[in-house]
């Protein structure tokens, strides 16, 4: 077992450093100066390479890239250009807010996931089944933006139960575990859960029924076990391919939800990309998807171990 997790830790330097790369690599393709968010549009030439210097923009990429991993691997992201303040310090603002709003969309759509996938497979070929194979393919089938904007009109607008976008009277800066805070997150959570939902109801429905259909369930029927007892040994065999999917769900919703955020105006990692992408700020643009990157690896490597876990047989 400790072998099994050295090795799958080990794993993520070679991963870190491609995805570094990859991260380093794109961001330069679009078009555009980075520091013409922050010049002046009279900027002389002695200000405009004063700035290329301070940021390290006059070094060759080679340079650039090699400089800006080593800083990534001491915890060092770089300082925004738009805002002049630490990139790490952005993220962690960000992230913490991102985190709260996956949590609560991973709570619900895990959730009705978990429960209808296993009714659906319990009842398979039956009403029921279909009904609810119908939910699973139509919440994996809505836009995420789409659906956030129909939430909006219908239950902010339409019906003013819940507020269309922010994090509440002053920010994520003074949340507080109360209503007048949480019923922000709201809209934007329900929204996000629609499409982990269908894809665990689904992966839930195919792995139960496939699972029922073995012999050694029909023998343990034969033996005389409860219904209980045959559920149990279901959700043991069952249990590793439903964190593999939950597991990249939740990097997903982490490193995915830029539309959502960016819909409620809610201040997470999406919503610090989207504005990173429009001000062209490279060192916050670069340093939130390897850090989004990195978590997703991360978040991989603890699902393989959860895995093995489970089923020994992995390790092999």
């Amino acid at each position: 077992m400790f072998t099994y997790i050295l090795k799958r830790i080990l794993y993520v330097i070679p991963i870190g450093l491609a995805v570094s790369l990859v991260c380093f690599s794109l961001v330069f393709l679009a078009p555009g100066d980075p520091l013409s968010a922050i010049l002046p549009p009279d900027a002389t030439t002695e200000l405009i390479e004063r700035l290329k210097a301070d940021y390290g923009f006059d070094k060759p990429l080679p340079v650039q890239f090699g400089k800006w991993v080593l800083r990534a691997a001491q915890g060092d992201l770089g300082t925004s250009i738009a805002t002049g303040r630490p990139v790490n310090s952005e993220i962690a603002k960000a992230i913490s807010n991102t985190f709260m709003l996956a949590m609560f969309a991973c709570g619900i759509g895990f959730s009705f996931g978990l429960v209808f996938g296993f009714v659906a497979g319990y009842v398979r070929n039956t009403w029921l089944d279909k009904v609810v194979t119908g939910i699973a393919v139509t919440g994996v089938s809505l836009p995420h933006y789409w659906l956030g904007m129909v939430m909006v009109i219908i239950f902010a607008v339409l019906l003013d139960w819940l507020p269309a976008m922010g994090a509440g009277a002053g920010g994520s800066d003074a949340w507080a575990w109360d209503w007048e805070h949480v019923r922000f997150l709201v809209l934007p959570a329900v929204t996000l859960s629609f499409i982990p939902m269908g894809i665990v109801t689904r992966t839930t429905r195919a792995v139960v029924a496939e699972i029922l259909n073995q012999e050694f369930v029909q023998a343990l029927r034969a033996k005389g076990m409860d219904s209980l007892g045959v559920f149990k040994h279901v959700v043991k065999n069952a249990a590793p391919t439903l964190l593999a999917v939950m597991g990249i769900q939740l990097g997903y919703l982490l490193g995915g939800s830029i539309l959502v955020e960016t819909v409620f105006s809610w201040p997470g990692t999406g919503f610090l990309l989207n504005t990173a992408i429009f001000q062209r700020d490279l060192p916050l643009l670069q340093g939130t998807i390897l850090f989004l990157a990195m978590f997703f690896v991360v978040l991989n490597v603890l699902v393989d171990i959860l895995q093995s876990i489970f089923d020994p047989r992995i390790r092999r």
